[in-house]
Parts: C-alpha cells; sequence; structure tokens
C-alpha cells in the first residue's frame, strides 16, 4: 500500500473527522466560555469583591514596585503572574462546568441505544455434555 494510499485511508476513518470536528467546535467553544469568563463573570466577581482585579496581581521578581503590569511589563521586569494565572483557572473550571452540563443536556435528548444480548456460546463442557447426552440417547 502506498504512502499515498495509507494516509487517504487514514483520514477518511471516521473516528480522525470526528476528532477534526470536536477540535473546530472546541475551540469555538473556548472562545465563548472566555468572554463567558472576562466579560461577564470577572466584572460581576471584581464588583463582588469591592474592585479586585485578578489580572493586576503579579509579583515583581526585581523587588521595585510598578503601578500595574504593564508598567512592569514596559520596564522589562520578570513577574509572576498569580492573578493571569488564577483567571486561567476559573476559565478552565468555567469550561469544564460547562461542558458537563452541555454533555448532560444532550444525553437528556440521545436515543438510548438498544442493547442485544446474544447467547454466549457454550462452553467446551456444555458441548462435551450434550455429546454424551446425544449418543447415550442414541444408544437406547
Amino acid at each position: 500500500m502506498g504512502f499515498v494510499s495509507e494516509f487517504k485511508e487514514f483520514i477518511s476513518k471516521g473516528n480522525v473527522l470526528d476528532l477534526a470536528v470536536g477540535v473546530i467546535i472546541g475551540g469555538a467553544f473556548g472562545k465563548i466560555v472566555t468572554s463567558l469568563t472576562d466579560d461577564i463573570l470577572m466584572p460581576i466577581l471584581t464588583l463582588l469583591t469591592g474592585g479586585l482585579d485578578f489580572k493586576e496581581w503579579y509579583l515583581s521578581l526585581d523587588g521595585k514596585t510598578y503601578p500595574t503590569l504593564e508598567a512592569a511589563k514596559a520596564a522589562q521586569a520578570a513577574t509572576i503572574n498569580y492573578g493571569l494565572f488564577m483567571n486561567a483557572v476559573i476559565t478552565f473550571l468555567l469550561m469544564a462546568f460547562a461542558i458537563f452540563w452541555l454533555v448532560k443536556i444532550a444525553n437528556r435528548y440521545k436515543k438510548p441505544q438498544e442493547v442485544v444480548v446474544a447467547d454466549p456460546a457454550p462452553t467446551k463442557e456444555e458441548v462435551l455434555l450434550t455429546e454424551i447426552r446425544d449418543a447415550l440417547r442414541n444408544r437406547a
């Protein structure tokens, strides 16, 4: 099998196409959750916490104090941006929560799959006992 035909077979499999669709939809969904976090929830959280803005929480490693994170970056100071990390964690948790609810709602409307239970094949012992039984019947 040539490389091109092998590659063609690989990309035409259902799993690869499903994965591609999932990545594309996941990227778009990520933007929605990021907007939900940055534009709706973080301002509410800032209001509830008395005006605290996580984006401005940082630690300057050069020992100097800067009025904003942008000022520290402009001075090329090394900073630990734990506020931005907190925003990323909150975004992740919100995304996981939103996906959880999306899957939960989708599963409600999903048709249950019919489970077909096939009779298990007889074991070797059962086959042997059946043969013995049939042989005894034939003798009588």
